[in-house]
Protein backbone atom coordinates (compact mmCIF):
# COMPACT_ATOMS: atom_id res chain seq x y z
CA UNK A 1 0.00 0.00 0.00
CA UNK A 2 1.21 3.71 -0.70
CA UNK A 3 1.49 6.32 1.52
CA UNK A 4 -0.33 9.44 0.76
CA UNK A 5 -3.56 11.12 0.96
CA UNK A 6 -5.39 10.28 -2.36
CA UNK A 7 -7.37 12.18 -4.84
CA UNK A 8 -11.13 11.51 -4.79
CA UNK A 9 -12.54 10.98 -8.68
CA UNK A 10 -16.29 11.31 -8.32
CA UNK A 11 -18.09 9.10 -10.89
CA UNK A 12 -20.64 11.41 -12.21
CA UNK A 13 -23.28 10.14 -14.47
CA UNK A 14 -22.36 6.17 -14.31
CA UNK A 15 -24.62 6.19 -17.87
CA UNK A 16 -22.05 8.49 -19.27
CA UNK A 17 -18.13 8.26 -20.48
CA UNK A 18 -17.01 9.14 -16.87
CA UNK A 19 -16.18 5.85 -15.72
CA UNK A 20 -14.54 4.88 -19.35
CA UNK A 21 -12.22 7.85 -19.47
CA UNK A 22 -11.14 7.70 -16.12
CA UNK A 23 -10.35 3.61 -16.74
CA UNK A 24 -7.62 4.42 -18.98
CA UNK A 25 -6.48 7.42 -17.32
CA UNK A 26 -5.52 5.19 -14.36
CA UNK A 27 -3.70 3.09 -17.07
CA UNK A 28 -1.28 5.80 -18.10
CA UNK A 29 -0.95 7.49 -14.48
CA UNK A 30 -0.80 3.90 -12.49
CA UNK A 31 0.81 4.57 -9.22
CA UNK A 32 1.91 8.18 -10.03
CA UNK A 33 -0.92 9.88 -8.25
CA UNK A 34 -2.99 8.02 -5.71
CA UNK A 35 -6.43 8.01 -6.67
CA UNK A 36 -10.00 6.42 -5.50
CA UNK A 37 -13.01 6.22 -7.83
CA UNK A 38 -16.53 7.51 -5.87
CA UNK A 39 -19.11 5.22 -7.39
CA UNK A 40 -20.88 2.00 -7.00
CA UNK A 41 -18.32 -0.93 -7.54
CA UNK A 42 -21.53 -2.57 -9.20
CA UNK A 43 -21.21 -0.18 -11.97
CA UNK A 44 -17.44 -1.50 -13.12
CA UNK A 45 -16.92 -3.52 -16.48
CA UNK A 46 -16.55 -7.29 -16.56
CA UNK A 47 -16.57 -7.03 -12.47
CA UNK A 48 -13.50 -5.91 -12.44
CA UNK A 49 -11.72 -6.35 -9.37
CA UNK A 50 -10.97 -3.24 -7.05
CA UNK A 51 -9.66 -2.70 -3.35
CA UNK A 52 -12.84 -1.06 -0.81
CA UNK A 53 -11.40 2.53 0.11
CA UNK A 54 -11.63 3.81 3.62
CA UNK A 55 -12.18 7.40 4.96
CA UNK A 56 -11.08 6.27 8.39
CA UNK A 57 -7.58 4.64 6.84
CA UNK A 58 -7.15 7.17 3.96
CA UNK A 59 -3.66 6.80 3.54
CA UNK A 60 -3.97 2.55 2.48
CA UNK A 61 -4.22 2.94 -0.74
CA UNK A 62 -3.96 -0.27 -2.79
CA UNK A 63 -2.09 -0.77 -6.26
CA UNK A 64 -4.56 -0.31 -9.08
CA UNK A 65 -8.11 0.77 -9.15
CA UNK A 66 -9.24 1.78 -5.37
CA UNK A 67 -13.43 2.07 -4.62
CA UNK A 68 -15.09 4.49 -2.35
CA UNK A 69 -18.41 2.43 -2.55
CA UNK A 70 -21.02 4.87 -3.28
CA UNK A 71 -24.70 2.45 -4.01
CA UNK A 72 -26.80 3.53 -6.97
CA UNK A 73 -30.39 2.61 -7.12
CA UNK A 74 -29.79 1.07 -10.30
CA UNK A 75 -27.33 -0.52 -12.99
CA UNK A 76 -26.08 1.71 -15.20
CA UNK A 77 -27.33 1.44 -18.55
CA UNK A 78 -24.80 2.96 -20.76
CA UNK A 79 -25.99 5.90 -22.73
CA UNK A 80 -29.47 6.07 -21.18
CA UNK A 81 -29.88 8.65 -18.75
CA UNK A 82 -31.56 7.26 -15.17
CA UNK A 83 -33.28 9.71 -13.00
CA UNK A 84 -33.23 7.29 -9.92
CA UNK A 85 -29.47 7.51 -10.14
CA UNK A 86 -29.33 10.94 -9.93
CA UNK A 87 -29.09 10.48 -5.76
CA UNK A 88 -26.00 8.67 -6.31
CA UNK A 89 -24.45 11.01 -8.29
CA UNK A 90 -25.17 14.16 -5.79
CA UNK A 91 -23.83 11.22 -2.94
CA UNK A 92 -20.54 11.07 -4.86
CA UNK A 93 -19.75 14.49 -4.94
CA UNK A 94 -21.00 15.23 -1.35
CA UNK A 95 -19.27 12.73 0.28
CA UNK A 96 -15.95 13.53 -1.72
CA UNK A 97 -16.24 17.32 -0.98
CA UNK A 98 -16.62 16.45 2.38
CA UNK A 99 -13.69 13.83 2.57
CA UNK A 100 -11.79 16.78 0.99
CA UNK A 101 -12.85 19.76 3.24
CA UNK A 102 -12.33 17.08 6.71
CA UNK A 103 -8.80 16.33 5.20
CA UNK A 104 -9.06 12.62 3.98
CA UNK A 105 -8.74 13.24 0.52
CA UNK A 106 -6.44 15.81 -1.34
CA UNK A 107 -8.88 17.09 -3.45
CA UNK A 108 -11.91 16.44 -5.71
CA UNK A 109 -11.94 15.84 -10.07
CA UNK A 110 -15.30 15.29 -10.65
CA UNK A 111 -16.25 13.34 -14.01
CA UNK A 112 -19.42 14.93 -15.82
CA UNK A 113 -22.50 15.13 -14.85
CA UNK A 114 -26.16 15.56 -16.48
CA UNK A 115 -27.72 18.65 -15.07
CA UNK A 116 -31.01 17.66 -16.66
CA UNK A 117 -30.89 14.26 -15.58
CA UNK A 118 -30.26 15.70 -12.03
CA UNK A 119 -32.61 18.28 -12.01
CA UNK A 120 -35.31 15.56 -12.96
CA UNK A 121 -34.07 13.14 -9.96
CA UNK A 122 -33.38 15.26 -7.24
CA UNK A 123 -34.63 19.00 -8.19
CA UNK A 124 -31.21 19.90 -8.80
CA UNK A 125 -31.18 23.74 -8.25
CA UNK A 126 -27.37 24.60 -9.33
CA UNK A 127 -26.74 25.51 -12.76
CA UNK A 128 -23.24 22.92 -12.91
CA UNK A 129 -20.64 21.39 -10.86
CA UNK A 130 -18.98 25.19 -9.72
CA UNK A 131 -21.92 26.38 -8.13
CA UNK A 132 -22.58 23.27 -6.70
CA UNK A 133 -19.42 23.00 -5.14
CA UNK A 134 -19.22 26.66 -3.96
CA UNK A 135 -22.58 25.67 -1.62
CA UNK A 136 -21.03 22.83 -0.41
CA UNK A 137 -17.82 24.93 0.82
CA UNK A 138 -19.44 27.31 2.02
CA UNK A 139 -17.81 30.00 -0.53
CA UNK A 140 -20.29 33.00 -1.85
CA UNK A 141 -18.16 32.68 -5.38
CA UNK A 142 -16.12 29.90 -6.91
CA UNK A 143 -14.73 30.82 -10.34
CA UNK A 144 -14.54 28.04 -13.67
CA UNK A 145 -10.95 28.53 -15.27
CA UNK A 146 -10.11 26.35 -18.62
CA UNK A 147 -6.83 25.45 -18.69
CA UNK A 148 -4.52 23.35 -21.56
CA UNK A 149 -0.54 23.42 -21.93
CA UNK A 150 -0.82 26.83 -23.93
CA UNK A 151 -4.18 28.69 -22.20
CA UNK A 152 -5.85 29.68 -19.55
CA UNK A 153 -9.60 30.81 -19.77
CA UNK A 154 -11.87 32.09 -17.77
CA UNK A 155 -15.72 33.16 -18.95
CA UNK A 156 -16.80 36.03 -16.60
CA UNK A 157 -20.53 34.58 -17.23
CA UNK A 158 -21.28 31.08 -18.20
CA UNK A 159 -24.57 28.99 -19.31
CA UNK A 160 -26.78 32.16 -20.04
CA UNK A 161 -28.31 32.95 -23.52
CA UNK A 162 -26.19 35.66 -25.47
CA UNK A 163 -29.10 38.34 -25.15
CA UNK A 164 -28.23 38.04 -20.96
CA UNK A 165 -24.87 38.26 -20.65
CA UNK A 166 -24.60 42.38 -20.50
CA UNK A 167 -26.90 42.84 -17.97
CA UNK A 168 -25.03 39.73 -16.02
CA UNK A 169 -21.59 41.59 -16.56
CA UNK A 170 -21.87 43.95 -13.52
CA UNK A 171 -19.07 45.96 -11.66
CA UNK A 172 -19.45 43.60 -8.50
CA UNK A 173 -19.30 40.82 -10.47
CA UNK A 174 -16.44 41.62 -12.64
CA UNK A 175 -13.80 42.62 -9.65
CA UNK A 176 -14.96 39.48 -7.76
CA UNK A 177 -14.08 37.37 -10.02
CA UNK A 178 -10.78 39.48 -11.32
CA UNK A 179 -9.52 39.02 -7.32
CA UNK A 180 -10.82 35.53 -7.62
CA UNK A 181 -8.30 34.60 -10.37
CA UNK A 182 -5.30 36.84 -9.49
CA UNK A 183 -5.22 34.76 -5.77
CA UNK A 184 -5.95 31.32 -7.26
CA UNK A 185 -3.11 31.84 -9.58
CA UNK A 186 -0.95 32.51 -7.06
CA UNK A 187 -2.09 30.12 -4.77
CA UNK A 188 -2.79 27.20 -7.15
CA UNK A 189 -0.32 27.44 -10.16
CA UNK A 190 2.31 29.28 -8.26
CA UNK A 191 2.74 32.78 -10.09
CA UNK A 192 3.74 35.63 -8.56
CA UNK A 193 2.41 38.27 -10.57
CA UNK A 194 -0.63 36.59 -12.67
CA UNK A 195 -1.02 38.85 -15.48
CA UNK A 196 -4.81 39.16 -16.59
CA UNK A 197 -6.46 40.02 -20.31
CA UNK A 198 -9.49 41.31 -20.39
CA UNK A 199 -11.79 40.40 -23.99
CA UNK A 200 -13.83 43.56 -24.86
CA UNK A 201 -17.78 42.51 -24.60
CA UNK A 202 -18.01 44.10 -28.42
CA UNK A 203 -16.51 43.32 -31.85
CA UNK A 204 -13.19 45.24 -31.78
CA UNK A 205 -13.65 46.08 -27.80
CA UNK A 206 -16.76 48.51 -28.93
CA UNK A 207 -14.23 50.23 -31.57
CA UNK A 208 -13.89 53.23 -29.57
CA UNK A 209 -17.66 53.39 -29.76
CA UNK A 210 -19.12 53.16 -32.50
CA UNK A 211 -19.68 49.54 -31.82
CA UNK A 212 -21.63 49.58 -28.54
CA UNK A 213 -20.22 51.32 -25.26
CA UNK A 214 -20.24 48.79 -22.57
CA UNK A 215 -16.10 48.26 -23.06
CA UNK A 216 -15.69 52.03 -23.29
CA UNK A 217 -18.31 52.83 -20.36
CA UNK A 218 -18.12 50.35 -17.82
CA UNK A 219 -15.27 47.38 -18.46
CA UNK A 220 -12.29 49.77 -19.37
CA UNK A 221 -12.37 51.57 -15.89
CA UNK A 222 -13.11 48.34 -13.93
CA UNK A 223 -9.83 47.64 -15.49
CA UNK A 224 -8.45 50.64 -14.16
CA UNK A 225 -9.00 50.39 -10.79
CA UNK A 226 -8.09 46.94 -10.47
CA UNK A 227 -5.03 47.95 -11.80
CA UNK A 228 -4.88 50.58 -9.49
CA UNK A 229 -5.16 47.70 -6.33
CA UNK A 230 -1.61 46.37 -7.12
CA UNK A 231 -3.82 44.04 -10.04
CA UNK A 232 -1.30 43.02 -12.98
CA UNK A 233 -4.90 43.37 -15.43
CA UNK A 234 -5.22 45.21 -18.79
CA UNK A 235 -8.11 45.51 -21.62
CA UNK A 236 -10.18 45.63 -22.80
CA UNK A 237 -8.95 43.69 -26.09
CA UNK A 238 -10.77 42.69 -29.08
CA UNK A 239 -11.41 39.05 -28.63
CA UNK A 240 -10.24 38.04 -32.15
CA UNK A 241 -6.38 39.05 -31.55
CA UNK A 242 -5.90 37.92 -28.07
CA UNK A 243 -5.37 33.85 -28.49
CA UNK A 244 -3.14 33.44 -31.64
CA UNK A 245 0.19 32.25 -30.17
CA UNK A 246 2.39 35.45 -30.14
CA UNK A 247 -0.69 37.14 -28.21
CA UNK A 248 -0.81 34.23 -25.49
CA UNK A 249 2.94 34.91 -24.57
CA UNK A 250 1.51 38.52 -23.58
CA UNK A 251 -0.62 37.24 -20.29
CA UNK A 252 -1.21 34.03 -17.94
CA UNK A 253 -4.92 34.01 -18.02
CA UNK A 254 -7.28 35.26 -20.75
CA UNK A 255 -11.07 36.60 -19.07
CA UNK A 256 -13.46 36.40 -21.41
CA UNK A 257 -17.40 38.20 -21.51
CA UNK A 258 -19.29 35.03 -22.06
CA UNK A 259 -19.02 31.26 -22.51
CA UNK A 260 -18.51 30.64 -26.24
CA UNK A 261 -15.81 33.37 -26.14
CA UNK A 262 -13.30 31.12 -23.77
CA UNK A 263 -13.97 27.95 -24.82
CA UNK A 264 -13.71 28.28 -28.38
CA UNK A 265 -10.25 29.14 -28.60
CA UNK A 266 -9.42 27.01 -25.86
CA UNK A 267 -10.99 23.93 -27.38
CA UNK A 268 -9.92 25.04 -30.81
CA UNK A 269 -5.66 24.91 -29.42
CA UNK A 270 -6.61 21.92 -27.41
CA UNK A 271 -10.04 19.90 -28.05
CA UNK A 272 -9.17 16.50 -26.02
CA UNK A 273 -6.54 18.19 -23.33
CA UNK A 274 -8.29 20.86 -21.48
CA UNK A 275 -9.10 20.65 -18.26
CA UNK A 276 -11.54 22.46 -15.78
CA UNK A 277 -10.40 24.11 -12.38
CA UNK A 278 -12.46 25.90 -9.86
CA UNK A 279 -11.05 28.55 -8.50
CA UNK A 280 -11.76 30.08 -5.09
CA UNK A 281 -12.61 27.10 -3.00
CA UNK A 282 -10.99 25.65 0.06
CA UNK A 283 -10.17 22.28 -1.95
CA UNK A 284 -8.54 21.31 -4.84
CA UNK A 285 -11.43 20.49 -7.69
CA UNK A 286 -10.38 19.92 -11.55
CA UNK A 287 -12.23 18.13 -13.72
CA UNK A 288 -12.18 16.73 -17.70
CA UNK A 289 -13.84 19.34 -19.90
CA UNK A 290 -16.04 17.49 -21.49
CA UNK A 291 -20.01 16.16 -21.16
CA UNK A 292 -21.13 12.45 -20.10
CA UNK A 293 -21.40 11.47 -24.14
CA UNK A 294 -23.75 9.48 -24.10
CA UNK A 295 -23.79 8.76 -27.19
CA UNK A 296 -20.52 7.21 -27.59
CA UNK A 297 -20.98 6.23 -23.72
CA UNK A 298 -19.03 2.46 -23.93
CA UNK A 299 -18.46 2.31 -27.79
CA UNK A 300 -14.00 2.50 -26.61
CA UNK A 301 -13.89 5.73 -28.27
CA UNK A 302 -13.68 8.45 -25.40
CA UNK A 303 -10.56 10.42 -25.24
CA UNK A 304 -9.23 9.98 -21.86
CA UNK A 305 -6.33 13.10 -22.80
CA UNK A 306 -8.69 15.76 -20.45
CA UNK A 307 -9.09 13.08 -17.37
CA UNK A 308 -5.66 12.34 -17.46
CA UNK A 309 -4.93 16.41 -17.86
CA UNK A 310 -7.85 16.92 -14.96
CA UNK A 311 -5.97 14.77 -12.78
CA UNK A 312 -2.34 15.97 -13.26
CA UNK A 313 -3.46 19.70 -12.76
CA UNK A 314 -5.21 18.97 -9.52
CA UNK A 315 -2.13 17.14 -8.55
CA UNK A 316 0.24 20.41 -9.11
CA UNK A 317 -2.27 22.80 -7.57
CA UNK A 318 -2.16 20.29 -4.63
CA UNK A 319 1.23 20.44 -4.53
CA UNK A 320 1.42 24.31 -4.93
CA UNK A 321 -0.94 24.58 -2.04
CA UNK A 322 1.41 22.58 0.19
CA UNK A 323 4.36 24.52 -1.57
CA UNK A 324 2.63 28.15 -0.25
CA UNK A 325 1.74 27.05 3.45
Amino acid sequence: MTQGLPLAITCGDPAGVGLEVFLAALKKIGNEIPVVWFGDGRHLPNNMPFAAWSPKTPHNIAPGLNVYQIDFTNPAVLGQADPENAEGVISSIEKATKFAKSGQVSGICTAPINKKNLKVGTNFKFSGHTEYLAYLCGVKSAVMMLTCSELKVVPLTIHIPIRDVPKAITKEVFETTVKIIHSGLIKDFGIKNPRILVAGLNPHASEGGSIGTEDIDHIGPWVSDLRSQGISISGPSSADTMFHKRARSDYDVALCMYHDQALIPIKTIDFFGGANVTLGLPIVRTSPDHGTAFDIAGKGIANEKSMVHAIRTANLIIKSRRNAA
